[in-house]
């Protein structure tokens, strides 16, 4: 698509274009890939021989590979086009995760980890950024919670089909299933039109940096946010079986559902009235959920939690997308969303870490109280930037 034709797009005000189809057809069957491998990824570092420890540096390896990749990606993303950035990641996601099938020690998972997370993170933020480029500055909101929705329903079917794959078939086989949908996910991005980037001095000569500052405020908030994300992909399932309590399945495709729900709404609340209206509800929700899986005594709890963890994470999210893009300048969207995704690594690699550090000394429910802490951070510090601002405002 060439950068006339997205101007057209643009000003007809139309979400659902062909391109922005394809890209959430490409953002759904990759993340169902991924997916899949979230909760079976601890279960196979297990059957190797790892403990928690190792679980939790084999999850925050691959995140923080993602992390010190994105800022590459933003600047390839302005420089060699959308498309370079997004195939050479996806490409790296499907032959990292196909590797996994032949991989029998944890040294050459830790490896293969690096890699993949490489291709993770050039592959999210070039998509971030492509569905940006579709979608109605206006409507940007609404349109980022859509693209979110694609990666959503793949949330519902991945880890749930995974772990239900993992009791009949072998390790090797899911894995290799797992890049199949990455390949399906690749061949779809091929037949994207994507935005052309004029090479220009300013594009080939701008100083290297790793952040954009405009996207920063709703980053760090992004961050406390997502480190409870570590917790619950990397630990949950195994807390639920130290608890007694049956339904770990349901939990992601609850969670999924009531995430596929908030997207209807959350965005388009975004678009009208703002950040206020949709951050501080919805972190709420996720702290509650944090103290209910701490709590953790039955599966109708478990249920509960991923309920109001999906509403709450699914209004965040999206929101703090457009708010990290919509102050960039249009040179800057790319970096904009490497800026966000990083952050977003960042807490899940953080999270996991340290909680399986957490869970090696004092259990697994330590991890939901200090995720809680974590919710209750980012709430502070949005009021402290809230009030700040409009301080600002009245000068």
């Amino acid at each position: 698509m060439d950068a006339a034709s997205s101007k057209v797009e643009s000003k007809t005000g139309r979400i659902w274009t062909r391109d922005f189809v394809l890209i959430c057809l490409a953002n759904f069957f990759v993340f169902l890939g991924f997916q899949m491998t979230l909760p079976t990824i601890p279960l196979f570092v297990k059957e190797l021989g790892g403990n928690d420890q190792l679980v939790g540096m084999i999850v925050g390896v691959f995140t923080f590979s993602a992390l010190l990749l994105r800022p590459y990606a933003g600047h390839a993303l302005e420089s060699k086009g959308r498309g370079f950035v997004l195939m050479t990641g996806l490409s790296v996601f499907v032959l990292s995760v196909g590797s996994y099938g032949f991989i029998g020690s944890i040294l050459l998972l830790f490896i293969i980890r690096v890699i993949q997370g490489a291709g993770w993170g050039f592959s999210t933020t070039a998509g971030g950024t492509v569905a940006t480029d579709l979608i109605p500055p206006k409507r940007r909101g609404e349109g980022m919670g859509y693209f979110g929705l694609s990666g959503n329903i793949a949330l519902a079917i991945g880890p749930s089909l995974g772990l239900a794959l993992v009791g009949v078939i072998s390790f090797s086989s899911l894995f290799l299933l797992c890049a199949a949908f990455g390949l399906i996910a690749l061949l779809l991005a091929s037949r994207i039109r994507y935005k052309k980037v004029e090479v220009t001095e300013k594009t080939t000569t701008v100083r290297f940096d790793i952040f954009e500052k405009t996207a920063l405020e709703p980053s760090i908030l992004l961050f406390f946010i997502t480190a409870t994300f570590g917790g619950i992909a990397t630990f949950l399932p195994l807390h639920a079986i130290e608890q007694g309590v049956a339904g770990i399945e349901l939990y992601f495709l609850v969670y999924a559902i009531f995430l596929m729900i908030s997207r209807t709404f959350a965005g388009k609340i975004y678009d009208k009235k703002g950040h206020l209206y949709v951050f501080p509800p919805g972190t709420l929700m996720v702290f509650a959920a944090m103290l209910l899986l701490a709590w953790l005594p039955s599966t109708l709890v478990l249920l509960a939690a991923a309920a109001l963890y999906g509403l709450g994470f699914g209004s965040i999210q999206p929101a703090l997308q457009a708010w990290a893009v919509d102050k960039a300048a249009d040179n800057r969207k790319g970096m904009a969303n490497a800026t966000f995704f990083s952050f977003f690594d960042l807490g899940i690699g953080i999270g996991a870490i340290a909680f399986g550090q957490l869970a090696y000394i004092y259990g697994y429910g330590s991890i939901y109280i200090v995720s809680a802490l974590s919710v209750l951070a980012s709430l502070f510090i949005y009021g402290y930037l809230y009030v700040r601002a409009r301080k600002n405002s009245n000068l």
